[in-house]
């Protein structure tokens, strides 16, 4: 089933997240429909507050962008109760983002090009990696969520006045986009 994507200013957003077990309730279910709607708005990643929930769980599709990234070919990975331990601040990366909770706004964000992070796949199994390149990029933007942040956080006082109109167009519900969204008010 296709969820809508929560736009941004809903509360959901700024929360952090909190840790499930595997008993959580319809977790494949859950699970399955995050795929569908990640697919549905074109996306490379998904994170449970962006759909409503506060809980401690992304999915991640790089396979997408596999033209241009082919090391990403058949990357499809649920990351459950993710965290990350560690950035290596000795090397940065600036590069554009964008959000499906941010619909139209696009920003150069500077990211750790590597970080140390642990989480659990569908399995419940336990993952404890140092990741680097893209990928740490789009875990570092996807698990932000998962604290309660969003990538114009780390954008400069100056830049984030200049879109203060596209973020406030964006909580009065004036805004396009191709997929299913829950906005703050209409």
């Amino acid at each position: 089933m296709i969820l809508p994507i929560y736009i941004y200013g809903q509360p959901v957003l700024r929360k952090v997240a909190e840790d499930i077990t595997p008993d959580y309730p319809q977790l494949k279910e859950l699970i399955a429909d995050m795929w569908d709607t990640l697919a549905e708005s074109e996306g490379i990643g998904l994170a449970a507050p962006q759909i409503g929930k506060a809980i401690r769980l992304s999915v991640i599709d790089l396979d997408v962008i596999s033209d241009d990234l082919p090391e990403y070919k058949d990357f499809r990975k649920v990351f459950i109760n993710p965290h990350i331990i560690e950035y290596d601040e000795s090397n940065t990366d600036t590069s554009e983002e964008g959000c499906l909770s941010l619909p139209a706004i696009h920003e150069k964000v500077v990211r750790p090009t590597r970080i140390h992070v642990v989480w659990d796949d569908e399995q419940f199994q336990h993952h404890d990696e140092w990741i680097d390149g893209y990928l740490a990029r789009v875990m570092q933007h996807e698990f932000d969520h998962l604290d309660g942040k969003m990538f114009v956080d780390h954008i400069s006082p100056l830049r984030k006045q200049l879109i203060k109109s596209k973020l406030r167009a964006l909580i009065q519900g004036r805004y396009r986009c191709g997929y299913k969204t829950k906005p703050v008010r209409k």
